[in-house]
C-alpha cells in the first residue's frame, strides 16, 4: 500500500513521463534483455526493434502513474496484460529482475537530481503494488486454465502467406477450452534458442484440439521456422487459451471487420456465432490480391450454408475479370462500412488488422453514429492509440 506521500510523487512524475517516457522504457529494456537472458523468449525482437514495444510500456506506466490513487480508471488495461503475460508463462520469479531494472532505468535516465531517493523509493512501493496485483490474477488465470500437453503440429497452406496449423494433444487428451478471439502461446526451440510468441486460434473450439494460422512476416523469425521448418510429424509445446478480445453473448447482428491476417480470430468468432444461430453475421475482408487471400472456399461454403451470413470481400488490387472472390476493389472505404452495418446501427462490431487500418476503421464507425461502446477491437503485438 503507498503511502498518501509516495502517491504524491507518483503523480508527480506524470509530465516527466508525458515527455520522457519512450526514452525510460527504451533504456529499460536495453538493460533487461541485455543482462537477463532468462526473459528474452518473452520478448518478440521485432517490436524492440519497431519501437511498438518500448511505446506500449511507455503508455501502460503512464496510464498506471496517472490513476495512480483510482486503478479501476485503467479499465481492461490489467486484464489485456494479464492475458498476454499467461500465454507467454512470464512466472513469478521475473517480477522482481522487471522492477529492478525498471528503477534503475529511472535512476539513469531522469539522473539523481530528478530521482532523488524518495522517487526511487516511490515507484519501488508502486511496483510492487501492481506486480502483487498481476500476479495473483494470473495466477487465478492460470490455475483454472492447466497447462494442455503438447500438440502435433499439421500444416495447411491457406494463401501465398498464410500456413494453418492443426495442433492436438500426442496423448490423445481433451484440449483447454476457449472462447473464440482469443490466442494459443507458443514455445519454440529456433537455432538453440527459446523463442515464445502467440497466435489467435483461427477456428471454433472443438475440445479436440486447435488451430492457428500464420502468416509469413518478412524476417519474421518465428513465422519463417513456422512455415519452413514445421512437418506433420512435428510437436509443438503450447500454452493454455488466453486473451480478452473475446465474442460476447448476444443476439444483435454480428459485424467481423479484418484485414489481412486479422482475419484469423474473425473466423472463429463467425463460426461459433453461425453454429449457435441466434444472430446475424456479416463478415468484411480486405485483402490485397487473390493470391494472398486466405479462406475464400471457407467463407464461401458458409455463405452457402448459412441463409444469416453475408460477406463481402475487397481486393486492394486486381479486377474483375481476375477471378478471386472479390466483391470490390481498392483500400477501404465508408461506403464498404455503410454497406454492411444495419441501418439502425443495432449491432455489435468486432474489427483487427494493420494499426492504420483499424485507425481509419474505428473513425469511419464512429462518423457513421456507432456507439463506441459496440465496437470491439485487439493489436496483433503491443497495443498502441488509434486516436
Amino acid at each position: 500500500m503507498l503511502t498518501a506521500d509516495q502517491t504524491a510523487i507518483i503523480k508527480a512524475t506524470v509530465p516527466i513521463l508525458e515527455t520522457g517516457g519512450e526514452a525510460l522504457t527504451t533504456h529499460f529494456y536495453k538493460i533487461m534483455l541485455s543482462e537477463y537472458p532468462q526473459v528474452r523468449p518473452l520478448f518478440n525482437q521485432a517490436h524492440q526493434a519497431s519501437g511498438a514495444q518500448p511505446r506500449a510500456l511507455a503508455n501502460g506506466v503512464l496510464m498506471y502513474a496517472k490513476h495512480i490513487d483510482q486503478l479501476h480508471e485503467l479499465g481492461n488495461l490489467a486484464a489485456q496484460i494479464v492475458n498476454k503475460h499467461v500465454s507467454l508463462q512470464v512466472l513469478p520469479e521475473h517480477y522482481p529482475i522487471v522492477g529492478a531494472c525498471l528503477l534503475r532505468a529511472i535512476r539513469e535516465v531522469l539522473g539523481p537530481e530528478t530521482a532523488t531517493d524518495a522517487v526511487i523509493d516511490a515507484w519501488a512501493a508502486a511496483y510492487r503494488q501492481l506486480a502483487d496485483v498481476l500476479i495473483g490474477a494470473e495466477k487465478d488465470v492460470t490455475t483454472s486454465s492447466p497447462q494442455p500437453p503438447a500438440g502435433g503440429a499439421a500444416p495447411v497452406k491457406e494463401s501465398a502467406e498464410i500456413i494453418s496449423f492443426y495442433l492436438e494433444p500426442v496423448d490423445g487428451r481433451k484440449v483447454v477450452d476457449f472462447v473464440p478471439g482469443q490466442y494459443l502461446g507458443l514455445r519454440l526451440e529456433i537455432g538453440g534458442q527459446e523463442v515464445r510468441r502467440n497466435y489467435s486460434l483461427s477456428a471454433a473450439a472443438n475440445g479436440r484440439g486447435y488451430r492457428i494460422s500464420v502468416k509469413r512476416e518478412n524476417g519474421g523469425l518465428a513465422s519463417n521456422f513456422l512455415h519452413d521448418c514445421i512437418e506433420p510429424s512435428s510437436v509443438l509445446d503450447v500454452f493454455p487459451p488466453s486473451g480478452e478480445f473475446t465474442l460476447r453473448d448476444g443476439t444483435s447482428p454480428l459485424v467481423l471487420i479484418s484485414g489481412g491476417v486479422g482475419i484469423t480470430p474473425t473466423l472463429a468468432m463467425a463460426e461459433a456465432a453461425l453454429a449457435e444461430g441466434k444472430r446475424d453475421v456479416t463478415f468484411l475482408h480486405y485483402t490485397r490480391n487473390r493470391e494472398v487471400h486466405a479462406f475464400a472456399e471457407t467463407l464461401a461454403g458458409w455463405a452457402a450454408r448459412y441463409p444469416q451470413l453475408r460477406h463481402f470481400i475487397v481486393y486492394e488490387h486486381g479486377e474483375a475479370t481476375d477471378g478471386g472472390h472479390a466483391h470490390a476493389f481498392g483500400r477501404p472505404a465508408i461506403s464498404h462500412l455503410q454497406h454492411s452495418l444495419p441501418a439502425n446501427l443495432d449491432c455489435d462490431v468486432y474489427f483487427l488488422g494493420p494499426k492504420p487500418f483499424m485507425a481509419f476503421i474505428k473513425r469511419s464507425l464512429a462518423a457513421l453514429g456507432l456507439p463506441g461502446h459496440r465496437a470491439y477491437y485487439e493489436f496483433f503485438g503491443p497495443a498502441e492509440a488509434l486516436d
